[in-house]
């Protein structure tokens, strides 16, 4: 059992942006310039990676991949981000991602798999035009939320801010380590969903969500000649100078909405009610967007004309990142039985060792609808089974009640509760000591008592 130390380190926040693009305003509004004001909370460790692998599932261009990555790394860097402050790593140079995605493969279900939402909108589009329901879809394709999965239980992320769109993939996520603790004990930590709801999707120049699937971007880094002509082509309504303006609709109000303060949003909105005319509009957006970019278009331009550098900040950021990412998968290969075969002695110690290793108790939800809790030891394996409590209140309280239950008690709870294969009222006590001894080492190491 690995120690416990979540209570003294930092809260670890996690993103991650694919390099299949140039970064584009949308993008900055969304994620970059978000995750560098978070980045300076000292309370949170960042981990701030560069999603190549999953471009390769969306991308069969190397050299756009290759662009894409500079061009994020720099952007990243460019907005504020500080490579000392936080991990600042490319995906693929962490070699033990893709091994804790096979770990995970080989306990994640198909069905879990099959209801992904990207692979389902792949069948459904199949099915739609009568093809074959797998057509053009490829393995990398169904495996994406388990490689997502790997890249956010690596770190032990506890925060993972995304989109309402994604927040399956963080559920996937503690599912899968939900099982491979079950069947190997307590190693992988449950992450957290953030839902960013003050972010909303910035609109492109023809007013869709801006994308470069649409063909609709304003890059990020565009010089101030490109910006200026962008900007004149958003697609505005036909109302002349004079004639007042919705600003409910107008793409060009809600970019600059999303760079302005609430001041100059107000001000902006009482000119549109005032009739100001789209030229004059474009002009004040071109001068807003320009005072928060132009200040950082020169480090951009420089680490964008010097890949070696970036490179070499991203081979730091990866080695840092590798000094938490190695000690993990050891543990993990050990856990799962990839180890030196003298090192655990003979399975009939190993066996004898289980029933004495530290327990814990798992809650879930059936397709019944009925709460369900298990005792499980280190190995994963099932000491105590419950049955259904029509509340995870109700299974809470005859956990916290077993917590404090002597063997001599425990057929009070007989009715609700059901003894591993093989297993007596002693193996469950045995395990039940070991988690209260664990619960009292981690009280003791932070200071206060349980509740």
């Amino acid at each position: 059992m690995t120690t416990d130390t979540h209570q003294t380190e930092r809260t670890r926040v996690l993103t991650g942006i694919t390099t299949t693009g140039t970064p584009h305003l949308g993008n900055y509004v969304g994620a970059i310039r978000p995750t560098v004001r978070a980045s300076l909370n000292p309370a949170t460790q960042g981990f701030y990676f560069l999603a190549d692998y999953h471009a390769l599932i969306k991308c069969d261009e190397p050299a756009r991949i290759q662009r894409s990555t500079l061009e994020i790394a720099a952007s990243w860097i460019a907005a504020g981000l500080d490579p000392e402050r936080v991990m600042f790593y490319r995906q693929s140079d962490i070699p033990e991602i893709p091994e804790l995605t096979w770990l995970l493969t080989c306990v994640t279900g198909k069905g879990l798999l099959n209801r992904a939402h990207a692979y389902k909108a792949s069948v459904d589009k199949n099915n739609a035009a009568g093809n074959d329901p797998d057509a053009d879809v490829s393995a990398g394709l169904f495996m994406y939320p388990v490689l997502m999965g790997a890249d956010i239980l690596m770190f032990k992320a506890h925060k993972v801010p995304v989109g309402r769109d994604q927040i399956q993939h963080i559920e996937m996520a503690r599912d899968m380590a939900s099982s491979f603790n079950h069947l190997y004990g307590e190693h992988l930590v449950l992450p957290e969903a953030v839902i960013e709801e003050s972010v909303a999707l910035l609109p492109g120049l023809d007013g869709r969500k801006m994308s470069k699937s649409y063909d609709n971007t304003i890059p990020l880094f565009s010089s101030s000649a490109q910006l200026k002509k962008l900007i004149s082509g958003i697609v505005t309504d036909s109302r002349a100078p004079g004639e007042a303006k919705d600003t409910e609709g107008s793409a060009l109000f809600q970019i600059y909405q999303a760079f302005a303060t609430a001041q100059e949003t107000a001000a902006l909105a009482k000119a549109y009610a005032e009739g100001i005319g789209w030229g004059d509009a474009k002009q004040i957006l071109l001068e807003r967007i320009e005072r928060e970019v132009a200040p950082m278009r020169a480090q951009y331009e420089e680490l964008i004309s010097n890949p070696a550098k970036v490179d070499a900040i991203l081979l730091k950021g990866a080695a840092k990142a590798r000094e938490l990412a190695t000690p993990l998968i050891k543990e993990l290969r050990h856990a799962v039985g990839l180890r030196a075969l003298a090192s655990s002695g003979t399975p009939q110690t190993a066996a004898k060792t289980v029933r004495a290793a530290a327990a814990s108790f798992k809650q879930y939800r059936e397709k019944d609808g009925q709460f369900y809790f298990k005792l499980v030891d280190a190995q994963g394996s099932v000491l105590l089974q419950s049955l259904g409590f029509s509340s995870p209140k109700d299974a809470g309280l005859a956990i916290a009640q077993l917590q404090q239950t002597e063997v001599k008690e425990m057929a009070d709870l007989g009715s609700q509760i059901v003894l591993g294969e093989g297993l007596n009222l002693v193996d469950v006590a045995k395990g039940l000591d070991a988690l209260r001894a664990e619960m009292a080492e981690k009280a003791k190491a932070k200071g206060s008592n349980l509740t």
